[in-house]
């Protein structure tokens, strides 16, 4: 299993709306925790930290644990409603993890060795097809992220999905076979501006008089 973040959450016993917004105003945001074949448990946590896994990246597949009333819990963050106005988070969602079940989740790609790739020092772009795969696979073996190497890649190589490290015991969800991941291409070269040529053609074409002899 993935490697574990833990918060600090603690149980509500309210349900509905008007419990959700006597949470708010206590300055915590209300959430829920699903699956596993249990009852949903209500929970509320402090919006910062929140905030702190969202501005982190990678949060969809990260395992959350936690303790709710004594009870330890393994989770996914499944949903975050978000203030239309403020933006600040008002609902959270959580995907209790049970061994044995199979899930489907968004695994991000971690890319490193540009500073090495060769066809990055000749001046290549680097063009990243996806930041993120779903992927299918049990609790046990949920990735933390897969790393794309781009240390070797030259102008015109690209890392295809069969070159990814950490995709050991999972199923991507992509229709398509060991599909591109991302690309190095080569650098764009600017072409001369239309005006500046058309000009230099008349010059060319119409070279000026030489001054009269006196």
């Amino acid at each position: 299993m993935a490697k574990m973040t833990s918060l600090e959450v603690s149980g509500r016993a309210d349900a509905g709306k008007g419990a959700a917004r006597a949470t708010r105003r206590a300055g915590q945001v209300p959430g829920v925790v699903y699956g596993g074949k249990q009852a949903p448990t209500l929970v509320q946590l402090d919006p910062r930290q929140i905030m702190k896994e969202l501005h982190r990246g990678g949060w969809q597949s990260r395992v959350y644990n936690f303790d709710v009333d004594g009870t330890p819990v393994h989770a996914l963050i499944r949903a975050i409603q978000f203030h239309p106005v403020s933006d600040a988070p008002i609902s959270i969602d959580f995907l209790r993890l049970v061994p044995g079940h199979k899930i489907t989740v968004p695994v991000s790609v971690v890319f490193k060795g540009e500073e090495e790739s060769p066809g990055i020092k000749r001046g290549g772009v680097l063009n990243i097809a996806r930041h993120n795969v779903d992927v299918q696979t049990d609790v046990e073996h949920l990735p933390e992220h897969f790393v794309a190497d781009l240390s070797k890649l030259d102008i015109n190589d690209n890392i295809r999905w069969e070159d990814l490290e950490g995709t050991a015991n999972v199923v991507p969800l992509v229709h398509e076979e060991n599909f591109v991941v991302a690309s190095i291409s080569a650098p764009q070269v600017e072409a001369e501006p239309e005006e500046e040529s058309a000009a230099s053609e008349v010059e060319t074409a119409n070279p000026a008089p030489e001054p009269e002899k006196k």
